[in-house]
């Protein structure tokens, strides 16, 4: 994607991992969409939709994966969006025992994307294991397909917000509040992307605008208070905006960033949303040191592209 290419290992976690923290999740999951991926993981026996993870950098594994890479894959297709995808097989038993071996001693797996399917699939494994009085905890409905690739080697984009009106706000009364906790900037008719951490860009009534947070308004020793979702949620969603709860709120939506800011100007310009804010994308760092100390981002906040396709590998519970 983009002249990007990141190398992932398509391999079986066990479910207790995720159970036990040694899998972490940056974000929470709703227990009616757990219920829908485990209907399809019953009914199929199977996981069909591998779950998306990252794992510490390791010289070795990256070896390994380097030197595989160099032959022709088995698989070499370019799917229908226009992401190219490279499958290579490793048959060899020396090379799939070490690189086991390898991720056991990693200390620890991180959701990228997939949360619901990686918590429905524990919940599955735990269902499976109550109805088998000769559980041992190596049959494969204890496993779950995933994909995990180097951390370095990922990219999130920005995940942006719209929302439909301004609290009653005229678009001059909402500047001059803006104002108390940011700099803030017009930039005219062009896009203005955000260029730093804690710089945003709002577009307006046909114009875009800088805003950037001034000191003292966030907290960059707190692994959350030092996200600029947090910044805006605090600062401008439920400052000004009055919008509580991103989960529930009607009056908001979110926008990934592969659609580009110009998906936020074209829904404030037909009327749809009232205003646009456009963030600058977190790091992988900033998710890593999230899972790391337990806590949960606000919702909507990480995209990950390109996105793992469906049913290239499969995991059968009965083989």
């Amino acid at each position: 994607m983009d002249g990007r290419t990141q190398y992932g290992l398509a391999m079986c976690c066990h479910y207790e991992d995720y159970r036990s923290g040694a899998i972490k999740k940056h974000e929470l999951t709703r227990p009616d969409k757990e219920e829908d991926r485990m209907i399809h993981v019953r009914n199929q026996q199977a996981n069909i939709e591998p779950v998306f993870f990252a794992y510490p950098d390791d010289e070795e594994i990256n070896a390994i994966v380097a030197e595989v890479v160099k032959d022709e894959p088995e698989y070499d297709f370019t799917a229908a969006d226009g992401f190219g995808h490279h499958l290579w097989v490793i048959r060899d038993k020396k090379t799939n025992d070490r690189l086991t071996e390898l991720f056991a001693a990693i200390p620890a797996l991180y959701v990228a994307d997939g949360h619901h399917r990686t918590a429905a699939a524990a919940r599955v494994g735990a269902e499976c294991e109550a109805k088998n009085p000769n559980h041992t905890g190596e049959e494969e409905y204890c496993y779950f397909l995933a994909v995990t690739f180097p951390a370095s080697q990922l990219k999130i984009i920005d995940y942006n917000r719209v929302v439909k009106d301004l609290n009653g706000l005229t678009k001059e009364e909402l500047l001059a509040k803006l104002e108390e906790s940011f700099v803030v900037e017009c930039k005219g008719e062009e896009i203005y992307t955000p260029a730093a951490l804690h710089n945003f860009s709002m577009y307006i009534d046909g114009q875009w605008y800088s805003l950037t947070a001034k000191e003292g308004t966030y907290d960059d020793n707190d692994p959350i208070g030092v996200l600029d979702v947090t910044v805006l949620s605090d600062l401008v969603l439920d400052k000004i905006l009055d919008i509580k709860d991103l989960r529930t709120s009607k009056r908001i939506d979110f926008v990934g960033g592969i659609r580009g800011l110009g998906e936020l100007k074209r829904r404030v310009d037909s009327g749809e949303m009232q205003a646009a804010f456009a963030l600058y994308p977190v790091s992988m760092q900033q998710l890593i040191n999230i899972a790391d100390t337990g806590n949960i981002m606000p919702p909507k906040t990480t995209w990950f592209e390109p996105k793992l396709r469906s049913g290239v590998v499969i995991h059968s519970f009965k083989e």
